[in-house]
This record gives C-alpha cells, structure tokens and sequence, in this order.
C-alpha cells in the first residue's frame, strides 16, 4: 500500500507531517529521519484495531488479520 504524506517544517524546527488518507493520523521529528521513522509508526497505530472487544459470536461471523 502507498499513501500519500504531506511534510511540514515546523515553525519551532523539525518537521511535522499528516496523512490525509487516514483522518487524524499525524506525527512529528526532530529531523526528516526521525519523521520517517514516526510514520510508520503513527500509520501503523492509525490502522490497528483492538478486536478483543468485538463480538463475533455468530456463526457466520469472523476476525480475521490482512496484510497491507
């Protein structure tokens, strides 16, 4: 999957950086390094679901995990 990142310079120095594919999904660094490694980091909190909570009880139901 590639998504598209808009990367800002941040007025305080650093950079800072959103994803506008996934709402809320932003992050920051100190240097452009940093804020690649953060991305990833932020995409990959931005899409993981806890799905303890769901209740798939019905046979017809299923959780299952896909690779993106």
């Amino acid at each position: 999957m590639k998504l598209k990142v808009v990367v800002h310079e941040a007025e305080e120095g650093g950079y800072w950086a959103e994803v506008p594919a996934i709402p809320g999904c932003a992050t920051q660094g100190d240097s452009f390094e940093e804020l690649l490694g953060n991305l990833y980091e932020a995409v990959e909190g931005c899409l993981s679901v806890d799905v303890r909570d769901i209740d798939a009880s019905s046979g017809t139901d299923r959780i299952v995990e896909i690779a993106v």
